[in-house]
Formats: structure tokens, C-alpha cells, sequence
């Protein structure tokens, strides 16, 4: 059974853990230091990006978790989460830090603003059935580096993206109770 951390300090933490937790995961909150070193495996959740690597950064999270990533721990990002691993950002704010390791340039709130929040149905590599997908505020992929594979798009835009042991959504998995997209993760995680 993987160690699943979910990113806490801010965000949809636990919508994640229980999807993580119902699939047999040992999923528990990370907040500081010691708990991502017992982790396998990690989630960044949807939330406010910049708050979150401003809080990542206050409570001395953000070299550890790049330090994690790089290294080769499988993480999986979801929405703010997708911004927080890309290298590179559109639409940010002058300051904004990543987390990065995910080769792509992501838009923040590409399809617009909260009232712009929207559902569809998405064809999703792998899965014989398409994934309904959340999203709120969602950022899309503008362009990918050479390592990441496309899983989906939605509007003509990339939504969900993998590069080696990161994987990443513009939607909320979480929220829909389906599983399959955290069950790709941890079979990541266990390959």
C-alpha cells in the first residue's frame, strides 16, 4: 500500500484523500517537512496557486518538495496542483514561484473566471470510457516539451498531461467519485 501525501496548506485536500483512500492508498495530509519525507508519492490539489507556494515557502515546503519531485517522486497535480509542477507559467503574477518539473506552459484560468467554471466529457488515453471533468477556474496547457504526453484535451487545449513520474489535470478528479485518474496515479506509483 503507497504512502500518499496530499499537499495541505491549502486546497481540495480532502476530496483527494478520500478518492486516494477508497483505492487502498495510505493517504494523509502533508504540511510540513517530516510528513513529505514519509511520503511515496504526492497530490497537489486544486486551491490558489500562488497562495499555495507562498505557503509552501512559509512553512519551508517548497526546496523540500523540489527537491522530492526532481528526484523522481511520483506527483500528481490537479488544477492549481497542474500550475504549481509546470515550468512555466502564462498569466501569473510577476512573483509567482512553481514548484516545476512538469515540461509544459500553462495558462492560469485559461477558460475564464469562476462563473466560467464548466463540466464536460473527456476521451482520456487509456480508459475505455471518457472522464466527466470539472472545471473551475481551470488553467489548459499552452505548449509541451517534448517528454510529455497528451491524455486529453478539452476546447482544443491540452488538459491532462504526463512527463515520466508526473502527471497532471486542468479538472478536479476528485470531485466525481470515479477514481480512475487517481487510479492511474498509483499504478504509476507502483510501476
Amino acid at each position: 500500500m503507497p504512502a500518499v501525501g496530499v499537499f495541505a496548506l491549502q486546497g481540495d485536500v480532502r476530496e483527494h484523500l478520500h478518492a486516494l483512500s477508497a483505492l487502498g492508498a495510505e493517504a494523509f495530509p502533508v504540511r510540513r517537512p517530516g510528513e513529505l519525507d514519509r511520503c511515496d508519492a504526492l497530490v497537489l490539489p486544486g486551491g490558489e496557486s500562488t497562495t499555495m507556494a507562498k505557503l509552501a515557502r512559509t512553512f519551508e515546503l517548497l526546496e523540500p518538495l523540489r527537491e522530492r519531485i526532481s528526484g523522481g517522486m511520483p506527483t500528481f497535480g490537479t488544477c492549481a496542483g497542474m500550475i504549481l509542477l509546470a515550468d512555466r507559467i502564462e498569466g501569473g503574477t510577476a512573483d509567482q514561484e512553481t514548484i516545476g518539473g512538469l515540461d509544459v506552459t500553462v495558462r492560469r484560468n485559461a477558460f475564464g473566471r469562476q462563473v466560467d467554471s464548466f463540466e464536460d466529457d473527456l476521451e482520456f488515453a487509456g480508459l475505455a470510457e471518457p472522464v466527466h471533468a470539472v472545471f473551475i477556474r481551470a488553467p489548459w496547457v499552452e505548449r509541451t516539451g517534448p517528454g510529455v504526453d497528451v491524455l486529453a484535451s478539452a476546447q482544443g487545449h491540452p488538459v491532462a498531461v504526463r512527463q515520466g513520474h508526473l502527471l497532471a489535470t486542468s479538472f478536479h478528479p476528485e470531485v466525481d467519485g470515479d477514481g480512475r485518474v487517481h487510479r492511474i496515479f498509483l499504478e504509476m506509483v507502483a510501476g
